[in-house]
């Protein structure tokens, strides 16, 4: 089985690394911080932080054809918990707007540090692509 990588090019310019790679109708989606095209992560909060790594997972989901609901598991992995709580409602309304009310399996996990020491938030997922 070959396997196609996947970097769209409205994303950044990933280095050593791919946004998502394509096996079969299986896409493994790398983890999305809030870097916005420019390779920065996006200023505000941690609402505007996962609006910007979300949209990024589903730019690249999109990229192979895919749609919200194709996703079947989304890990997000943050510096802060209790600031992503506080902020659920705002992030809730966030993932409805961009991706509906159908949810995957989903796990929130504390990290003490994510890789760009600005980045609040991390995003990773699984989806399978329908009619592939």
């Amino acid at each position: 089985m070959t396997h196609q990588l996947v970097n769209p090019t409205s994303l950044a310019t990933p280095s050593g690394f791919s946004h998502g790679v394509l096996a079969g109708n299986a896409l493994y989606l790398g983890g999305q911080t809030a870097m916005g095209p420019d390779g920065k992560i996006v200023a505000g909060g941690i609402v505007e932080q996962f609006r910007q790594a979300f949209g990024n997972v589903l730019a690249t989901l999109a990229q192979v054809g895919g749609q919200p609901s194709d996703l079947v598991t989304v890990t997000i992995y943050l510096t802060n918990i209790p600031d992503y709580q506080a902020h659920g409602r705002e992030i809730g309304r966030a993932w409805r707007d961009m991706a509906g009310t159908r949810y995957p399996a989903m796990a929130g996990i504390g990290v003490t540090a994510l890789w760009q020491p600005e980045a609040l938030i991390e995003i990773q997922g699984i989806a399978v692509i329908s009619g592939s």
